[in-house]
């Protein structure tokens, strides 16, 4: 079989398309492949899909195809132009290539699948592609798939924060938490940020959100508020954020505790971060009697503990009016510890207690999120991950 024979048949060529030679270099280890079409073919305007005639050509452009061995291949070709009364001039579309890409349709679909299996490094050079290529490609495959993406009502969003980079810079992301995919990515974590995903929204599917967890970031609260019907109900303050806010109050009061106690050559709470950071039931069984000791000394760092303790008893509750009762209980012991780190984030719950009492209407969390920023951590401390950092 003569090699134009053979490569028309590999690339599955049909009419008006044809190989019309090919070139092998053993030294420099590559094949050229040059296509040509027939005289007087038609090609349709890539808007209005109407046969026209052939305006002009482009110049020579080339495409990385699968490789031959050790051989790299590339396919070879002048586009035509075809001009369109309604659209004007426009360049035809190839069978082998999409729009704008300098790859194959099988190579694009052969450096997904290695890409899906390794990092970018590790994937660009098993493809002999540079960084930027391997990322690009992701890039439009990415792109494909959203636009691909049928559009359906998400009942329950997440909305969280990422840092991306040094200096306080942050991506704005909104998972489903039913399905635990990732909708929605931008930069910085502005009104706007989220504005940008709600404007994409039908109407139908915006009024079809039920609830969206999120941390108590006024510009996530606005922009919901600005585009979700009934917003003020649906938004769920997020309980693990809320214990984070706790966990905070507490390492304050150990902190200072533990500075004044070591001015008195007391070291009891030294190695003990943690343990108070700690839920009850995840103290190590190790630790727990030497915990137990210190928790029972009268300590500012123990009644902080137990105050944070008792406030995850909140969203035990199944209805809003005994969560409510509880929390004020809760509130009264934690203005009155005389902790200030404790008081002060007891008063910030309670300036946005009506979205933190909505989890007993909803019943979600951002959990999934929090999953979904620790995968992307991981995969930034991977080689891939200097290039994350640039985003």
């Amino acid at each position: 079989m003569r090699d134009i024979d053979f490569f028309a048949k590999l690339l599955s060529l049909k009419k008006p398309w044809k190989v019309n030679r090919v070139s092998v270099s053993l030294k420099e280890k590559q094949i050229d492949v040059w296509l040509e079409h027939r005289r007087g073919a038609e090609f349709a305007c890539p808007e209005c899909r109407l046969p026209l005639p052939i305006y002009d050509h482009v110049a020579t452009r080339r495409w990385r195809h699968l490789d031959h061995g050790e051989c790299l291949t590339w396919l070879h070709a002048r586009i035509p132009r075809v001009f369109c009364l309604e659209h004007g001039a426009r360049q035809a579309a190839v069978p082998w290539a999409l729009p704008g890409s300098r790859f194959t349709l099988p190579f694009e679909r052969h450096a997904i699948d290695v890409l899906l299996e390794t990092d970018v490094l590790g994937g660009a050079r098993l493809l002999r592609l540079s960084w930027d290529e391997a990322w690009h490609l992701m890039e439009r495959a990415v792109a494909r798939g959203q636009k691909a993406k049928k559009q359906r009502v998400i009942p329950y969003l997440g909305v969280d924060e990422k840092a991306v980079a040094r200096r306080h810079q942050y991506v704005t992301m909104v998972c489903d938490l039913d399905r635990g995919t990732v909708e929605y990515l931008a930069e910085n974590r502005e009104k706007t940020s989220l504005d940008a995903y709600y404007a994409a929204l039908s109407p139908e599917q915006l009024a079809g959100i039920q609830a969206v967890a999120m941390d108590m970031w006024d510009p996530y609260i606005a922009s919901t508020l600005a585009h979700v019907p009934n917003g003020r109900a649906k938004i769920v303050f997020d309980r693990f954020h809320i214990m984070k806010h706790m966990n905070e109050a507490v390492d304050a009061v150990r902190k200072e505790e533990n500075r004044l106690l070591l001015e008195d050559d007391i070291d009891v709470l030294k190695g003990s971060k943690y343990l108070w950071l700690s839920a009850q039931e995840n103290v190590p069984e190790k630790m727990a009697e030497w915990f137990a000791f210190i928790r029972d000394l009268n300590l500012k760092t123990s009644r902080a503990w137990a105050i944070k303790e008792a406030l995850r008893e909140l969203w035990s509750y199944r209805r809003k009016g005994w969560a409510e009762g509880y929390w004020k209980q809760w509130y009264f012991w934690a203005t009155h510890s005389r902790l200030k780190p404790v008081r002060k984030v007891a008063r910030m719950i309670h300036g946005h207690l009506e979205n933190v009492l909505t989890y007993m209407d909803h019943r979600i969390t951002n959990a999934v999120s929090e999953g979904l920023n620790s995968k992307i951590q991981t995969v930034k401390k991977t080689p891939m991950g200097t290039a994350t950092e640039a985003i």
